[in-house]
């Protein structure tokens, strides 16, 4: 009798495998974190495909693991907006492809959950969390999600986000959408994940898909990965293609990963660079391309560096306390670490970021908006309207202020005050980090990434008072930026460390970020409290 295909026999586990979910006022434990004999909260993809090539797992093995636990744990954390009804099928089909012809690459069957502001021509949603887009319809992938699938990754579904990328409202609550709810973070329930890429964050952090993309304008990666204690990596812009993402600004945009470890995040952007004819952007990034940023993961790398500490994001003890014991362990491992490094000019960046991008968005969105298939309203005008005829789903707790102030705008981009604004914010940005490196001579910057998540309050919002942020630098000059789990606040609310650099310096940053992570091993799985004292 012919032995079953392994990659059967993990079909067949999804078809008679179910888990139900975890009822609205339950505790929740989280669900074992096994499959196939490997522990998924210590593995990373290399050790998955290891697996796979082992015939241990299969991707549908795999996918329907992270299906049951998404229905277990999503009804408490609001991180996943939706899961994608042809992943089992993915999944068959890099199992049978790995069977016929081997492995594609390091995220071959690997399940991946993607912001819903990431477009997919298939039988999911791309709504920015907005009932506006519920039936609007791409006509394509994303760049970046036609080379994930190239790949043989399987898109698992879409995580929930702030809606709109938190660029609607200036009282709003970081991680609500009309379409998604508010979403928790995992370490403490009633805590705020940060950032519009919540959803992806508080997934990753939870363990719901083996990876997850976030997107970034100014801290929206780095933020929620700091917050929910994971890796981010907020490329250089360029490096990875805009094309088929819901846009807020073509001039910081990009999207990136977010993982519970290093390695991880660099199979992930090794994957998802590249250059897109239909992204200008892109073209400045040809040389950088093809590089394989697992190469660049070296324990040893901080030895005989300089890096310089930034501590202009703000200064909150708790903090501050995890900063100085960074300082320690970066020198503990060979680093000359030059403290309260300046970065001059800042506030020319900020001070014309947020005017510039009011522009950007009007112009980018209505561009978008043009070309989108599917019904929808047609223009930013089209969706202040559809806000206020839906505003009991829409604007329950908050308005639309920014939306308003940004159809204000000319939303021209070759009106004079407009490029002047743009050119002066990102060219301070630049020359403050580039100015800093060349006068201290460093390899990189380091900054604390967040504050303690806040409390989540709809009524109130965002609360800013112990609010720590370093992304504005790279975000405006389009340089990377990572982030690490490096501490905790309360001895449970995660704080990461970021480290940026110029333009294109992901291997170094990348380094850097693997060495520090693999000395410290900070990072612990979430605890699901339901509040702090």
């Amino acid at each position: 009798m012919r032995k079953m295909p392994w990659y059967i026999a993990g079909l067949i586990a999804v078809l008679v495998g179910a888990a139900a979910p975890a009822a609205a006022g339950a505790p929740v434990a989280a669900p074992e974190l096994t499959v196939g004999g490997i522990d998924l909260e210590q593995a990373t993809v290399l050790d998955l495909q290891k697996a796979m090539q082992g015939h241990r797992l299969s991707s549908v093995a795999l996918t329907a693991f992270y299906l049951r636990r998404i229905d277990r744990l999503n009804p408490k954390l609001n991180a996943v907006i939706e899961t994608n009804p042809d992943a089992v099928r993915e999944a068959l089909a890099s199992d049978l492809h790995r069977a016929r012809h081997g492995a594609r690459g390091p995220l071959d069957g690997i399940p991946v959950l993607l912001k819903d502001n990431i477009g997919t021509a298939d039988r999911q949603h791309t709504t920015a969390g907005s009932l506006a887009l519920a039936a609007a319809r791409p006509a394509s992938d994303a760049f970046l999600v036609a080379r994930l699938r190239a790949a043989g990754a399987v898109i698992l579904g879409k995580a929930s986000l702030s809606e709109w990328a938190n660029f609607r409202s200036t009282t709003s609550s970081s991680g609500w959408s009309a379409r998604g709810g508010q979403t928790n973070n995992p370490y403490v329930l009633d805590r705020n994940p940060c950032g519009s890429s919540s959803g992806s964050g508080a997934a990753a952090a939870a363990n719901l898909a083996t990876v997850t993309i976030g997107t970034e304008t100014d801290g929206s990666i780095v933020c929620p990965s700091g917050a929910n204690n994971v890796v981010g990596i907020k490329p250089t812009l360029g490096l990875v293609s805009r094309g088929g993402v819901i846009p807020l600004s073509a001039q910081q945009d990009t999207a990136g990963p977010m993982t519970r470890n290093m390695t991880d995040a660099a199979a992930v952007l090794s994957v998802i660079q590249g250059v897109d004819p239909a992204d200008p952007a892109t073209a400045d990034a040809r040389p950088f391309v093809r590089r394989d940023y697992l190469r660049a993961l070296r324990p040893d790398a901080l030895r005989g560096k300089r890096i310089g500490v930034f501590r202009g994001g703000g200064d909150v003890p708790v903090v501050n306390a995890v900063t100085d014991a960074t300082i320690a362990k970066l020198r503990s491992l060979g680093a000359t670490v030059v403290d309260n490094v300046d970065l001059p000019g800042l506030d020319d960046a900020f001070n014309n970021e947020l005017p510039a991008l009011l522009t950007e968005f009007k112009h980018d969105i209505n561009a978008y908006l043009s070309t989108l298939g599917g019904q929808h309203p047609v223009d930013l005008a089209g969706l202040i309207a559809f806000n206020r005829a839906h505003a009991a789903q829409e604007m329950p707790f908050f308005q639309q202020e920014i939306f308003e102030l940004a159809q204000a705008t000319t939303g021209d981009l070759t009106d004079p005050t407009y490029v002047a604004q743009r050119t002066t914010a990102t060219t301070a940005a630049r020359h403050a980090i580039d100015s800093a490196i060349a006068t201290h001579r460093l390899d990189a910057i380091i900054a604390p990434t967040n504050g303690p998540a806040w409390v989540t309050n709809h009524e109130t919002g965002d609360d800013f008072t112990d609010f720590v942020a370093a992304s504005g630098p790279a975000a405006i000059s389009g340089y990377p930026n990572l982030t690490v789990p490096a501490g905790y606040a309360r001895g449970v609310l995660p704080i990461g460390m970021s480290f940026f650099g110029g333009r294109f310096s992901e291997p170094t940053l990348i380094s850097l970020g693997y060495a520090f992570e693999q000395a410290t091993k900070v990072r612990v799985p979430p605890s699901y409290l339901p509040t702090l004292p």
